[in-house]
């Protein structure tokens, strides 16, 4: 009777801590975000945890716990080749313009619903904060796919103790025989070519091989004067001063200012315009709550916070139009980030990057690789050069095996 009893009231526990358990929202929700490196307020020097912050909200909202998963890429070339394969499990993404445009005619994007969410959650809902200049560009017209997260242009970052000022003002500084080994270049084709092309007067959206391999030349010539070919190790290199220039995004010129003073910062005559927005790839397991996380990003408090620490200028009215964001920020960066007489839309119109066709794309990547790997020469030369080493070295192996046999027999 006793062990009876005792049964009984073990089962009465264990139901009662699973009931308490699932009040106290023990069914946890999971969120995965992709997002470029250095690109979020992440609570390190003091900065608001935005993934926590979105933790917090959710389980307040919905009475669920959640859990966001996230990790990042360095380029939109590696992100889209995650998403592209399939093999992945992504629920919000931040692609850069052009990427969003390929992404849309590839069918690799679901809508973003905001509107209908923030209605079933009884949310605030602050897509209508975007500014009008950042809505209706040419990746997404009508507004279905993605929403703007920042915007920016591509620099050139120096530093000021290694580097002449003579030298400074256009791509050049980035041919500079007199810095050699000290020069970074993009590792990725698109920027990396643009470099080139920019400098040379090309169009970046060209679909004329020509205009292709005369931007390869000019990176083949500046090929000995590289250190390295980087993406997110810039930082550590600039910041560290192991190496003196580097094309990179503006914002991320003030995140290297933080720990190194002695950078400085230009915009050469023509240079890349570009837009990262927020959009949600078509295998998403959980849209609607991704909807949910892009609106949280939009909110005031959390805005500011991401464009304080991360630097990129916002295309929301509610972090660039707000006193106290304008008096931390600082003369500087809002002159960088938000120049005066800037026109953005005639600018992106002129010197984004769009989608190019399968291909373009196929070539612009060919000549990438051949600038990379062969120094210039077509890929079939490269591969008939190493048969030729290995056959003339298996020669004089079976050379020198014959004089060693015949060695024995006498």
């Amino acid at each position: 009777m006793k062990k009876l009893l005792l049964t009984v009231l073990v089962l009465l526990a264990v139901v009662a801590s699973m009931m308490l358990f699932s009040c106290a929202g023990g069914e946890t929700e999971h969120l995965y975000v992709y997002n470029w490196g250095e690109y979020i307020s992440d609570g390190s020097e003091d900065s608001l945890n935005v993934t926590k912050e979105f933790e917090s909200y959710y389980e307040e909202l919905t009475g669920k716990r959640m859990k966001v998963h996230y990790t990042t890429y360095p380029s939109n070339e590696d992100m889209y080749a995650k998403i592209s394969s399939g093999t992945s499990n992504y629920d919000v993404i931040i692609p850069s313009d052009y990427m969003i445009e390929r992404m849309i005619k590839e069918d690799l994007l679901a809508p973003v619903n905001i509107e209908a969410v923030c209605e079933k959650y009884g949310a605030e809902c602050y897509y209508d904060y975007i500014g009008e200049d950042y809505r209706g560009l040419f990746y997404d017209p009508d507004n279905i796919y993605s929403v703007p997260y920042t915007y920016g242009r591509v620099g050139v970052i120096y530093n000021t103790t290694m580097v002449d000022e003579e030298d400074l003002g256009g791509w050049e500084l980035m041919w500079n025989e007199k810095y050699a080994g000290k020069i970074l270049q993009f590792n990725n084709s698109r920027d990396g070519f643009a470099t080139a092309q920019y400098m040379l007067g090309l169009d970046v959206n060209s679909t004329d091989r020509a205009d292709w391999e005369s931007a390869q030349r000019r990176l083949l010539e500046q090929k000995p004067l590289i250190q390295s070919y980087v993406m997110d190790e810039i930082y550590n290199k600039m910041e560290s001063g192991e190496a003196a220039i580097s094309a990179y995004y503006a914002g991320d010129y003030f995140t290297m200012l933080d720990i190194n003073e002695d950078l400085g910062f230009y915009y050469p005559e023509r240079t890349n315009v570009f837009v990262d927005a927020m959009c949600i790839p078509k295998g998403s397991q959980n849209p609607e709550t991704a909807a949910l996380f892009i609106n949280f990003m939009l909110s005031p408090d959390i805005a500011i916070a991401n464009a304080e620490y991360i630097y990129y200028a916002s295309p929301n009215s509610l972090v660039f139009e707000d006193e106290g964001y304008i008096e931390e920020m600082g003369p500087e960066a809002m002159e960088i980030l938000y120049p005066e007489g800037f026109n953005f839309a005639e600018e992106l119109n002129t010197y984004a990057y769009r989608n190019l066709d399968d291909k373009t794309l196929d070539m612009i990547n060919s000549l990438w690789e051949e600038m990379k790997i062969t120094g210039g020469l077509p890929t079939s030369v490269y591969v008939i050069t190493v048969v030729l080493v290995v056959l003339i070295a298996s020669m004089i192996a079976a050379v020198v095996i014959v004089k060693k046999r015949r060695a024995r027999w006498y």
